[in-house]
């Protein structure tokens, strides 16, 4: 059964600004960063360059620009050592909660319809969001949040809270990895319908144990970006 959510994107879902544009028709790569995926070596994941190498290899591979995908699944990356768990012994979170889109930095990012600036932050550790912008938006009289994570540093600078963002406004930038908590450049798109009181910032990745409240507070991002199949 759909959520109310759901149902209210999906009647707007046609007046919706593209996120990233893409050209007519343009193919996208669907991005496996899962445990199954055995082309992907912890060494690999554990060096930028290389983990950035192999997401170009894939692009150049399968003839596109950009890749996707990551919405709930449970990722290698962060079985790796710099994505411990807080403590010894606890469950490591590495269920992903939002979509990424892989692709060059500078490439744009549009507001898909208007929205006030909520909250931003620079979450600078190493595999942290980087630059992060939340904006809080309304649709007849539902309130949610949209997070846009790893961006360029400088599309932060000049935000205020409460600052308008206009439908199509382009509004950010993928970032570099050294603005981006050090990551192959890509966005990092999550909707949430309640930020608990965070500023900046919302886990974008859950324990397993997790994954059924995270899931009901952060629904697929894809019903508003509209680039995967449904």
């Amino acid at each position: 059964m759909d959520s109310p959510f759901s149902n209210i994107i999906r009647k707007y879902q046609s007046t919706f600004h593209p996120v990233v544009k893409m050209e007519p028709g343009e193919k996208l790569l669907t991005l496996d960063l899962s445990e199954q995926n055995r082309s992907l070596s912890d060494e690999v994941l554990a060096d930028t360059n290389r983990f950035a190498g192999w997401i170009n290899q894939q692009l150049e591979q399968a003839g596109c620009r950009f890749a996707i995908g990551g919405y709930r699944e449970n990722r290698k990356v962060y079985q790796t050592p710099l994505f411990a768990a807080e403590k010894p012994g606890d469950e490591p979170r590495t269920v992903h909660l939002g979509i990424d889109i892989w692709g060059p930095a500078g490439t744009p990012v549009y507001a898909f319809m208007g929205g006030m600036v909520h909250s931003y932050a620079y979450n600078k550790a190493d595999g942290d969001y980087g630059a992060t912008l939340v904006l809080l938006h309304q649709l007849d009289g539902m309130a949610f949040y949209t997070l846009y994570g790893h961006l360029s540093l400088k599309d932060i600078q000049t935000l205020s809270a409460g600052q308008y963002i206009i439908f199509g406004q382009p509004m950010a930038h993928f970032g570099p990895p050294s603005e981006n908590g050090n990551w192959p450049p890509h966005l990092h798109f999550q909707v949430i319908l309640d930020m608990e009181l965070k500023e900046g910032d919302y886990p974008g990745v859950c324990r397993w144990s997790e994954r059924d409240k995270y899931f009901s507070n952060c629904p697929d991002p894809n019903l508003i970006l509209q680039l995967l199949p449904t």
